[in-house]
């Protein structure tokens, strides 16, 4: 009984990324946001559930990766995607570079590259000796919650900005491309508590705290947006 209790923590992640794709595509991106925040939780769980039962097995790695690739890859390409389309429907003028695209939803379609890039990701990762204790590539539910977080939060003003579809767009392929990019990116995962060797993981908790207090949801953003460049400084100061 205990081998299938990870598994089933992993298909209610999966579940949690199919119900954030149906609000996504319902244009409700608060509900979208907060399934994929419970994914996130039952994603931490199964791997810990797994460990703690001793009930590891190929299959539920293999499961993991497909449940991820649901609920941290197409669930926010697809809050992205109906974003973008709700855009392109309240503009009077429609650019000439979208006309062929949009019986498909115009140039929001590009965004879905977001769930293709998460899957090499995920398969990387399952093959990558080199992170078990960071990470190589911006992680998936990084990636997902920053996009979800960004449209909850900011959606409204994004929308106000001269070009907001072209940027939106270009941030998305920004992103995918840190998925799978060689930037060595710290985990939290501590050996020691002190202070010593675990400067960057404590300054980086610090300061999320004022961000979420002044930013609330779009602090979610403003972090994640954080640890990039916070990895990329370590990664520098390192070499």
């Amino acid at each position: 009984m205990k081998k299938h209790i990870p598994n089933t923590i992993t298909c209610l992640n999966l579940i949690s990324g199919c119900i954030a794709t149906y609000w996504a595509f319902q244009s409700n991106y608060e509900l979208a946001l907060l399934f994929i925040v419970i994914g996130a939780v039952f994603d931490f769980f199964d791997g810990m559930s797994a460990r703690l039962l001793h009930v590891s097995s190929p299959i539920g790695k293999e499961l993991d990766s497909l449940a991820d690739d649901i609920t941290f890859g197409f669930a926010p390409s697809a809050i992205v995607f109906s974003w973008l389309c709700g855009l392109y429907a309240n503009m009077r003028c429609i650019p000439l570079f979208a006309l062929p695209f949009m019986p498909l939803g115009g140039p929001a379609v590009i965004v879905f590259v977001m769930a293709a890039f998460s899957a090499l990701r995920l398969a990387k990762f399952n093959l990558d000796e080199r992170q078990a204790l960071g990470f190589i590539g911006l992680p998936t539910p990084a990636n997902a919650l920053f996009w979800g977080s960004l449209i909850v939060g900011c959606g409204d003003w994004l929308a106000t900005l001269p070009f907001a579809s072209l940027i939106i767009v270009a941030g998305t392929l920004v992103s995918s491309w840190l998925l799978v990019s060689e930037i060595p990116m710290f985990a939290l995962k501590f050996k020691t508590w002190g202070w010593k060797g675990n400067e960057v993981k404590y300054i980086f908790l610090i300061t999320c705290i004022p961000l979420l207090l002044l930013l609330e949801v779009s602090g979610l953003a403003a972090i994640i947006a954080w640890y990039v460049i916070l990895s990329i400084a370590n990664s520098n100061f390192s070499k």
